[in-house]
């Protein structure tokens, strides 16, 4: 008796409809289900959203989650951070601070320096290199995250600002707003350095180049949908002889069939 429930598939489209589209009102929503095939009310429409505790459109467009904030931005975002190594020198025992650029959309890494004393010339050089016209990893970015730390000082923000690239300054205490980057220095580290002893500069920068080559173009990764971010001609070959190609010591290992 009465009017038909709504189907569980039509409610989960339009819950996921307006999560991902905080800007979509009643009938903007029950116009992409049409396109789908689905002819309701928009008053089903509100009355499903109420039924889930989602606001409307104008409240809903004010708590955009920072999920939604990073995939809007995808293809002129970019993340900086700095994570530390000890280094055995003639010094004895030195903290070396490593600078990592991230190309958050794929997952693209590049290694901007390391030294044991990241002072403002040296920050200011970075960013220099970053907004290169010709081969700068910034070139068409227009965001970058980075946190607050001391290092991330005024001049340097500021070169990136006058080549068209706006430093976001993340909370305090929020690494999971950069967890990309994060996650990138904890692979680095569990992989590779962590599991060697490094004897001057050099060796620290030869490991971290082996590994980013690794983890471009012999690495899967989940977040990826389990994908190499620049896979070779032989990624997916079906026939040919498994072999092992290895760096650091075997440390990495990427398996692979040999051309024919």
């Amino acid at each position: 008796m009465g009017r038909p429930r709504v189907g569980q598939e039509i409610v989960d489209l339009v819950l996921q409809f307006a999560r991902e589209n905080p800007t979509w009102g009643y009938n903007r929503l029950q116009g992409a289900l049409a396109n789908l095939g689905h002819e309701i009310s928009d008053q089903s429409v509100g009355n499903i959203l109420k039924q889930h505790g989602i606001e409307p459109a104008p409240e809903r467009k004010r708590q955009t989650t920072w999920k939604t904030f990073l995939k809007a931005h995808w293809d002129v975002l970019a993340a900086i951070d700095f994570t530390t190594v000890e280094v055995w020198t003639k010094g004895g025992l030195v903290t070396f601070y490593l600078l990592f650029v991230m190309e958050l959309k794929t997952r693209r890494v590049h290694f901007a320096g390391c030294t044991p004393s990241p002072h403002e010339s040296w920050m200011k050089q970075v960013a220099r290199e970053l907004t290169n016209f010709e081969d700068g990893f910034l070139n068409g970015k227009r965001h970058l995250l980075m946190d607050r730390d001391s290092k991330f000082c005024e001049s340097f923000r500021g070169m990136l600002r006058s080549e068209g690239v706006e430093p976001v300054r993340l909370p305090p205490r929020s690494p999971n707003l950069n967890s990309y980057l994060e996650r990138f220095h904890r692979s680095i580290k569990e992989e590779s350095l962590d599991r060697m002893i490094f004897f001057g500069e050099n060796s620290l920068r030869r490991a971290v180049t082996a590994y980013i080559e690794h983890y471009h173009s012999e690495r899967n990764h989940q977040g990826l949908g389990n994908r190499i971010i620049e896979p070779g001609d032989e990624v997916g070959t079906a026939t040919g002889k498994v072999e092992c190609r290895e760096r650091l010591g075997g440390l990495l290992q990427y398996y692979y069939r040999e051309a024919a």
